[in-house]
């Protein structure tokens, strides 16, 4: 169901992950992400693999809402795995079947890939996980205060990432609700084939977007009401402070930076 879904969605807890300050999980999110396209070997990609575990394991987060997560996009690893399997040349020849052709190299790659995307989603995932969307407003504002020289509306651009991150399971449950009422109405959206099925979904947009603009003018409504007018000159009830563990975690996150640059320059 649409319900199970966590993309977006913010799990409170007391762990070290969720103590960490929301600049720290932005710059590390970011540089596991590089760690993640720089990686070459087995061996990267297994001290990469290592970080994530060890983080989640910190954050305590359940493995059933990670594969939630990952869940929408099923089909995306699938078809970027089979893409890559079949359109990647090498020299070990498996497969062959009239134009087909599977080479060790198209299953490799096609593996990598999809390994690539689901430690990817997971990671950003985690940030989500474990930073309520006003922190993460916070932390991105902070992050990008050197931007008001150059006067890009960064509170704003901020506020709009946090909100839209925040819309997204609010959005999911909307859409769930409106699939369960044309059911008891006699909607099918299961039977037919994937054609059926997406003109099944039509029926479902006009009520979402309804529902969706009438969120998005009462939130404006309620910002108004509480005289909000932007970042100029606003002030924090908690202010951001860097603490021991925050610098542990980014000299952790640039010591596996520096490691994985030196693998990849030594070709293991």
């Amino acid at each position: 169901m649409l319900k199970d879904i966590t993309l977006g969605q913010y799990f409170p807890g007391d762990t070290v992950v969720h103590r960490l300050d929301p600049r720290t999980k932005l710059i590390l999110t970011i540089l596991y992400i590089v760690l993640l396209f720089i990686a070459k070997s087995y061996v990267s990609y297994g001290l990469v693999f290592l970080f994530l575990v060890i983080c989640i394991a910190l954050s305590r987060i359940r493995l059933k809402a990670i594969l939630s997560g990952l869940k929408p996009l099923v089909v995306l690893i699938l078809i970027t795995a089979i893409l890559n399997l079949f359109y990647t040349r090498g020299e070990r020849l498996l497969v062959s079947f009239w134009r087909i052709r599977i080479y060790w190299e198209g299953v490799r790659t096609a593996a990598v890939m999809a390994l690539r995307i689901m430690m990817l989603i997971t990671g950003t995932l985690l940030l989500t996980y474990t930073t309520s969307p006003l922190q993460l407003t916070d932390g991105m504002e902070k992050l990008m205060n050197p931007l008001k020289k150059l006067h890009v509306p960064v509170h704003e651009l901020s506020m709009m990432m946090s909100i839209a991150l925040r819309f997204i399971p609010t959005l999911i449950e909307e859409t769930d609700k409106i699939m369960n009422a044309q059911k008891a109405r006699g909607a099918e959206f299961d039977t037919g084939n994937l054609i059926q099925k997406a003109k099944a979904m039509l029926p479902l947009l006009v009520p979402l977007f309804i529902s969706a603009f009438r969120r998005a003018d009462e939130l404006a409504t309620a910002m108004e009401s509480r005289c909000y007018h932007g970042g100029e000159g606003r002030t924090k009830m908690k202010v951001l402070k860097m603490a021991g563990r925050d610098w542990i975690a980014l000299g952790c996150g640039a010591a596996l930076l520096v490691l994985t640059i030196l693998l990849r320059r030594l070709g293991l």
